[in-house]
This record gives C-alpha cells, structure tokens and sequence, in this order.
C-alpha cells in the first residue's frame, strides 16, 4: 500500500480521481483558516508560528485560509510561517503556484522547531496498513501475492481486540498513523502547539476497509497498483490513545458536518451566494450541504485537536 500510493501520488493526478473538502468548497479552507486563529490567540499569540499543513493537496485548503486570515485576522497571518509535509514532486509544484512562500518537508521531523497549528485533512487515510484476522485465537497477517491475499500464521497483536472484528475476523492496524500522530502529540506536549486532523473513519477498530478510487469509482485495491488511490478508514480511537500515551489531549472527536456546522459554514455559504446567478448560488449551497449532511460526507468524517493538557475548549469541538 504504502509503494503503491507512493508511484500513484507521484505520477498520477489524484484529483481527476477523488475530491477532497477544500476541492469541494472554499469554504472549508476559509473555515478551517478562521479556526486556526482562535486556536493562535488561544496559545497566547506567539509569533512566528508555524503553520503546518500535512497531505495538502493542491494547496487549496492553505490558499484559502490564508485569504481568509490576510482579510480578517492580519496579526495571525502575518505571524505564520507555512510549511508543507508533501513527498510528491507533482503535487509540490501546484501547491507552490498557490503558496510560493511555503516551505516543504518530506516528514514531520522536518519542521523547525517552535509554536505549532497542523491541520490534516484526509493524510491519515492514506498511509499503509496491516490487515490481521483472528479465527479461534489463532491470528494470521495478510500479505499481498500477485492480485490476491496469503494470511501468515503470526503472533497476536497488542492493541487489537478480537471482539471489533469484521464478520471475516479481520481487523486492521495502522501503524504509521499512531506514529505520527504519536511524533507530532510528543512535540505538542514538549513544544507547544495545536493540531486538527480531519479524516474519515470511526471511534473502533474498522475490520476490513480499504479501498481504492480511480476515476471516481470503487476499484479492486490489488488491481493495477500505482493507478489508484488506496485508503483505509482511520482508527480515531487509536489515534486518541497514541495521543494521549504522549502526555497530549485530545478533544473530539466529533463529526465533520457538527464541527463544520458550528463554525458557521451555512450562513458563510449563503453570504457567498448571495447576489451571485442562480446556477452559481445553488452550486455554493450544495457545495457546502455536501460537506455537512449526514447522508454525504457529514457523519462519516471525523475531526479531532491534539493539544497540551489544560488546554481550553476549542470551537466546533464540544462532544
């Protein structure tokens, strides 16, 4: 998984594929910018800060936040310096054309040291994982061979309770996400910082989820590897655990269409519309419902916040 999204984000253009929430709507960005200057003002204003984005994409979410921010919060914006995570050559070049001041880095441990806002939107989805079933106490490890699946006979593994298994007995483990996110609540703790990881996925463990996009359309995740999106959903209560195990806090999760919805995104949609073509405007307000509604992408994607503990309550994420 981890080979195959490596030759597919380097070779291939993602976004003729799938689309992401800051693709969808500029409000999302812009929303997503406002918060981050709440979360600065709630740390006490330090200037510089870093402004970190991991995963970003185009450069859409960062592009529109800090329009946002230059307009509306002018101290918070001028006290950011933004840094990129982004291995891909292809998508560094597009997010170079929308923030030319960025500054880019291939993990986390390249980030200067200093006040931190990460925001991850959609990064964790993508990283590899291991696929584990359990038959009568017996665990076996998934590996790939050929187009199909081989299960080894391995030993049991920590963390993963039999009970949260799919009908199969199949459980996954991301384990380059709970290191992540385990790096990143270890400098927050130490350093200083916030971090906002939206993603989709739930509070358990998922069983058997990953998938993969080409096209816009569900593929067979062995077929023609390198040429399509692989993701699996997110584990948010490994996640929290990962963070908490750091000496961080985490607050959430909660589902995207409540902390979007919190934040303000219908009247900031219906203020974008407002004077704008029929066609135009009603494109705003399903942009925009896309993001919130149940039935959409409201209920299955998740938002929490890393902080330090004692950490006041931060906007759109009360339980």
């Amino acid at each position: 998984m981890g080979r195959a999204n490596a030759a597919y984000y380097a070779g291939q253009d993602p976004f003729g594929d799938f689309t992401t929430a800051p693709e969808i709507s500029q409000v999302f960005g812009e929303l997503i910018g406002a918060w981050a200057a709440i979360a600065w003002a709630a740390m006490g204003s330090p200037a510089p800060v870093i402004l970190a984005e991991a995963g970003p994409g185009r450069g859409s979410l960062m592009a529109d936040a800090r329009r946002l921010t230059a307009r509306v919060a002018p101290e918070f914006h001028a006290a950011c310096a933004v840094h990129f995570i982004e291995t891909s050559p292809r998508l560094r070049a597009e997010q170079e054309a929308r923030i030319p001041e960025a500054h880019w880095h291939d993990d986390l441990s390249g980030l200067p040291d200093g006040p931190l806002i990460l925001i991850g939107n959609e990064f964790l989805d993508a990283l590899p994982i291991r696929q584990f079933r359990v038959v009568d106490g017996a665990w076996f490890e998934r590996h790939v061979s050929g187009t199909g699946f081989v299960e080894m006979p391995c030993d049991p593994q920590p963390g993963l309770p039999p009970e949260e298994a799919d009908p199969q007995g199949i459980l996954e483990r991301n384990e380059p996400a709970e290191r992540f996110v385990a790096s990143l609540s270890q400098r927050i703790a130490t350093m200083g910082g916030i971090a906002l990881l939206i993603d989709y996925g739930g509070l358990t463990n998922p069983g058997d989820s990953l998938q993969a996009i080409r096209a816009k359309r569900m593929a067979p995740p062995l077929e023609n590897a390198g040429e399509a999106d692989l993701t699996a959903l997110v584990d948010f209560g490994a996640v929290s655990r990962a963070a908490l195990a750091q000496g961080a806090a985490v607050q959430g999760p909660v589902t995207q269409g409540a902390f979007l919805t919190a934040l303000g995104i219908l009247p900031r949609a219906i203020k974008l519309a407002a004077g704008r073509p029929e066609t135009e405007a009603a494109a705003i307000m399903g942009a925009a419902r896309r993001l919130v509604e149940p039935t959409a992408m409201g209920r299955l994607f998740k938002v929490i916040a890393i902080t330090p503990t004692g950490f006041p309550p931060l906007p759109g994420l009360a339980a």
